[in-house]
């Protein structure tokens, strides 16, 4: 991080230091950030949402104002924004520093550091395997510092700084073979694996990553108190956890096998269906990838599929549902896609109007697979156990007790096994993230978005 502490020293000289006016007095909190799936991006709807930028939303309701966000394409011009007193904070995954133009919040998270590489490539086993061989990282990133703590120092070894990409551009390029080596965090790395799935870990780096936002140093005083007051109470409140659950909860549920299964389906099988889940979203007003997310998990966006217990076609529609929503034949991709859609929407309008998105989704995903009578039941024992029955943070460590007779011998509507509904959850949330990445977003009027929902 040298690099960048000096790029802010020079930035702070040359502009006489400018103190951005304090947040009470400009009407509207101005915070810079970068884009990338853990701080800052744009859904196809050219919506924003992430995990830097729904928390800074939360701080900004506290303080009672509103925010608009500077978005830069790296640490430079974070911290050219910051220098020259055009933001009051930023807010983009940065790590603590030393430094004579900053100041640092207390941390908001903890990460590991990690060289990665493509499970082709000559494996790792030590420092020592480094020498003489090309390592790429974001410039100006926490991870240049951790390969300088190296021990010991691999002879040799290079480090190539990559100025403009994000980190999803730097796992692409170690995914494509074009890279050898890279270094990223554990978030970003976790996130990178549901869309490639052929990286591995190739060694830990020295060092916890600890993230915060950063003040200048001849900023508002008060604010960065606030900030620090604000991180504090959600850490203690558990809405800290409940948002790295939003945005990090699902990761890695896959395995290497199932990422790459789905991904070949998604160029292979989609095209013969994409149309009906596009007009199941025209229908119904639900974005047309998470549906074909959640088929997917149900039949693997097979027409014909069957289970044991008669539970048919793409949508995996009983008997009974599909007779109440008039489909002639359960076999009958386009009839399976549209009913299974409104049968999505009804649980959604079943649930009080106090459940807030994207919980209320998840919650009718599992309700989807368990039946609104069982998630009604896990919504009684979760105010037993005292736990949120409107959050799915909460309800997620709910349901797997219905499969308890202490619990379900309560409930008129029995025992349930709660934990695959979870399991399955989490699974569509993670294909819904991948589907977002690879296909574009349909905008009608009534469309779903899952980046337009309340962050919390």
């Amino acid at each position: 991080m040298r690099w960048l502490q000096a790029l802010l020293l020079v930035l702070l000289a040359a502009c006489g230091e400018p103190a951005p006016p304090p947040h009470d007095q400009l009407g509207k909190l101005v915070v810079a950030t970068r884009e990338g799936p853990a701080t800052y991006q744009f859904d196809g709807d050219g919506k924003a949402s992430g995990f830097e930028h729904d928390l800074v939303l939360l701080f900004a309701q506290e303080l009672g104002t509103e925010v608009r966000f500077i978005v830069t394409p790296g640490h430079a011009e974070i911290a050219a924004a910051l220098a020259d007193g055009r933001a009051h904070f930023a807010a983009a995954g940065l790590a603590p520093t030393e430094s004579d133009a900053l100041r640092f919040s207390r941390p908001i998270r903890e990460l590991r550091q990690l060289l990665v590489q493509h499970e082709e490539a000559p494996p790792v086993a030590g420092v020592a395997d480094l020498a003489d061989r090309p390592v790429v990282a974001l410039a100006g990133s926490p991870q240049l510092a951790a390969l300088a703590r190296l021990q010991p120092k691999p002879e040799g070894m290079r480090v190539v700084e990559l100025d403009g990409v994000d980190e999803m551009e730097l796992l692409d390029r170690i995914n494509t073979r074009t890279a050898a080596l890279g270094t990223i965090d554990s978030a970003h790395f976790d996130i990178g694996a549901n869309f490639f799935p052929a990286l591995q870990v190739a060694l830990e780096l020295p060092g916890r990553l600890s993230l915060a936002w950063a003040f200048p140093k001849n900023g508002d005083e008060e604010l960065l108190l606030r900030a620090d007051d604000f991180i504090e109470r959600i850490r203690r409140d558990g809405t800290l956890e409940r948002l790295v659950d939003r945005y990090f909860g699902h990761a890695r549920r896959l395995d290497q096998n199932d990422v790459a299964r789905f991904l070949e389906r998604l160029q292979t099988v989609l095209p013969r269906y994409r149309r009906y889940f596009i007009e199941a979203q025209e229908m119904h007003g639900i974005d047309w990838r998470l549906v074909a997310a959640l088929a997917y998990q149900e039949s693997h966006w097979d027409p014909l599929a069957t289970s044991y217990t008669n539970v048919r076609g793409m949508m995996m529609l009983t008997e009974d549902t599909a007779d109440r929503l008039r489909v002639t034949d359960r076999l009958d991709a386009r009839q399976s896609i549209l009913a299974g859609t409104r049968y999505l929407v009804e649980l959604k309008e079943q649930l009080p109007p106090e459940v807030a998105e994207p919980d209320r989704s998840w919650l009718a995903l599992a309700a989807y697979n368990l039946g609104m009578g069982h998630l009604n039941g896990a919504r009684f024992v979760a105010t037993l156990v005292k736990r949120d029955p409107n959050a799915w943070y909460e309800m997620k460590q709910v349901l797997p007790l219905l499969a308890k007779p202490e619990y379900y011998a309560r409930l008129k509507s029995g025992a349930a096994r709660g934990g695959e509904a979870v399991i399955m959850t989490e699974n569509i949330r993670t294909y819904y993230d991948i589907l977002r990445r690879y296909e574009k977003a349909v905008v009608s009027p009534q469309a779903f978005s899952m980046s337009s929902m309340s962050p919390m």
